[in-house]
């Protein structure tokens, strides 16, 4: 006994006219529970109508409904979500709806914030939770943020979108891929869960990690795992950077880092380290107000001290507080209060309570100044006025 309608199922009768399909859900089924309420006298013959009435098809106690539109509200009726299905099957104790085609809208405070389709689903718990799979497709209409994958959850009350297994999300300023996401819909927040890739444009940096937080409405990307960075300029890396946390601030293109930090520049070619960073993508500096180490790759020089910036633009790096340089190939060392090292041409300046030692030949020299080069031995000390150069020649 089949009929077939492309109507819509609804509460609401109005005389002489045919029921439109359209489904409130208090959960979906209550409609059956309204029409026997509505006619306790003559169930069977209500019954047979609304079957009649929807074009509804009975098959082993499962009510099959063509092309229908399910709906759920709040206590304040105001719609949780609102679902088209191609075709719509009542299992027979009436807990479970099983759509087929779904497109739909899910609603915040009354407003649509998503619009989602897919191959499949379920209604579960009452309309308190739609699991869809299959070609997820999801669009947050406030800010054009897609999201993409196999199975999808809908948890109305907690304003969730649960996102797995092949998770792709996308917006104008970034794309990311994951194993899982958790969109939280109030917040505007997509908490990235399992072998997470994110790529930022403008600033061009791509993010991996296992945890990641973005926030799309400040545009903010949060790690609170080890996170690798690379950063592009006409797609060629030119810096990458690991730290246990990061956080990018795409609007002023400001990551800062903290804890067991690395970050590699190409050129000049050093290799930093901290636990505690600001990098400025735009100006393309690094300040640490923390201890940190600079190492030449190609010229071996080493530099530390308790705080510091470089400037990878201009290829200047300044140091502060407990000044430690050291050539590697010659084991010459200089100490000093202050330091500014011209990256490029491996100048030195150095000043307050400089030391200068060094091992072939032997001697240490002390000054309030010097410059010059760790790495040939050419590091001149100054005097200051009235004052001279101290040197202790090492037998």
């Amino acid at each position: 006994m089949s009929r077939k309608n492309n109507d819509s199922i609804s509460f609401e009768k109005k005389p002489g006219k045919r029921t439109k399909v359209k489904q409130c859900f208090a959960f979906a089924f209550c409609l059956f529970t309204v029409a026997l309420l509505s006619a306790c006298n003559s169930e069977n013959r209500t019954e047979k109508k609304l079957k009649r009435d929807t074009a509804a098809t009975e098959i082993e106690g499962n009510l099959i409904f063509k092309n229908v539109t399910l709906e759920q509200a709040d206590e304040q009726s105001r719609p949780l979500w609102k679902v088209k299905a191609k075709q719509t099957v009542y299992t027979k104790d009436k807990k479970l709806a099983r759509i087929e085609k779904p497109t739909g809208d899910l609603f915040q405070d009354g407003k649509i914030v998503l619009r989602v389709s897919a191959d499949s689903g379920e209604i579960q718990e009452n309309g308190q939770h739609i699991f869809l799979k299959g070609n997820i497709t999801a669009t947050d209409t406030r800010n054009g943020a897609v999201f993409q994958g196999d199975e999808s959850e809908w948890h109305p009350k907690k304003d969730l979108l649960i996102v797995r297994n092949n998770l792709k999300a996308s917006q104008p300023k970034l794309q990311a891929s994951a194993k899982e996401g958790r969109y939280f819909t109030r917040k505007q927040q997509v908490e990235l869960i399992g072998q997470v890739t994110a790529i930022s444009k403008d600033p061009d940096l791509q993010m991996k990690t296992e945890h990641l937080f973005w926030q799309i409405k400040d545009q903010i990307v949060i790690g609170d795992k080890r996170t690798r960075m690379e950063r592009y300029k006409d797609k060629i890396v030119t810096d990458r950077v690991e730290a246990d946390k990061s956080q990018l601030n795409q609007k002023t293109k400001i990551v800062t880092l903290k804890q067991n930090i690395q970050l590699t520049s190409i050129d000049p070619p050093l290799l930093m380290s901290s636990n505690s960073a600001i990098w400025n993508l735009t100006n393309q500096t690094v300040l640490s107000d923390q201890p940190i180490r600079i190492f030449h790759q190609k010229e071996n020089v080493v530099l530390t001290a308790n705080r510091g910036m470089v400037d990878l633009q201009q290829k200047v790096a300044n140091l502060t507080g407990g000044v430690q340089g050291v050539g590697s190939r010659n084991q010459a060392k200089l100490l000093a209060n202050q330091l500014r090292w011209d990256i490029p041409t491996q100048d030195i300046q150095a000043s307050g309570n400089v030391i200068y030692q060094q091992v072939n030949p032997p001697f240490n020299t002390t000054g309030p100044t010097a410059r010059g080069k760790l790495q040939d031995q050419s590091i001149v000390v100054h005097s200051a006025p009235g004052k001279r150069v101290v040197t202790e020649i090492i037998p």
